[in-house]
């Protein structure tokens, strides 16, 4: 197979995952708890930067498009719910993620997880100012930061560390014995 071939795949694949991602959920309000934020981390560490950013922008316009990749539905009315901060959110962490690991040559458990826990922060920055906004201005539900906080953050980020953790235990694994490894350092060096 072909470098392009296997950017185009892995590109690909990554969007695939982070939809299934959005299928495995527990509904809670506003924001539920879904698998995506694996496949984020995953899109970061084993695509590297514009690999895994791409990934998640194809991610983002095959919900927008209407195909059913989004936790809470799909199609252009998206944008207007609560959650969809948090899918932008996924290209700047993925990107984040990847050009922090992306030229590393040795992957250890604790130094990816630490790069990937770095990516974190723009998924809630992104989803709680939109999840603020949103309550505040689109659904008209009253909600300070501090509750957005809680129900858009705090709830979540035991569970969001752990697979950062499952994300660092899968990249140490896996990254030396893909394909893409060896395009991914020639193409980002």
């Amino acid at each position: 197979m072909t470098s392009a071939a296997r950017m185009v795949t892995s590109v690909g694949l990554m969007a695939g995952l982070t939809a299934v991602g959005a299928f495995i959920r527990i509904p809670l309000p506003y924001i539920p708890f879904t698998l995506q934020v694996l496949f984020v981390f995953l899109a970061g560490t084993l695509l590297g930067a514009r690999l895994g950013a791409l990934s998640q922008l194809v991610y983002l316009g095959l919900g927008l498009a209407g195909l059913p990749a989004f936790a809470g539905g799909a199609g252009p009315g998206s944008v207007l719910k609560p959650s969809f901060g948090y899918i932008i959110g996924f290209v700047f962490a993925a990107y984040v993620i990847g050009a922090l690991t992306q030229k590393t040559t040795v992957f250890h458990f604790r130094s990816t997880f630490l790069k990937i826990l770095a990516g974190l922060p723009l998924i809630y920055l992104f989803g709680l100012v939109y999840l603020y906004l949103n309550l505040n201005l689109i659904t008209g539900k009253s909600c300070s930061f501090q509750n957005a906080l809680l129900v858009g953050c705090l709830m979540f980020l035991p569970v969001d560390v752990a697979k950062a953790a499952i994300a660092a235990f899968i990249t140490v694994k896996v990254k030396d014995r893909l394909p893409l490894t060896t395009y991914h350092h020639r193409q980002e060096s």
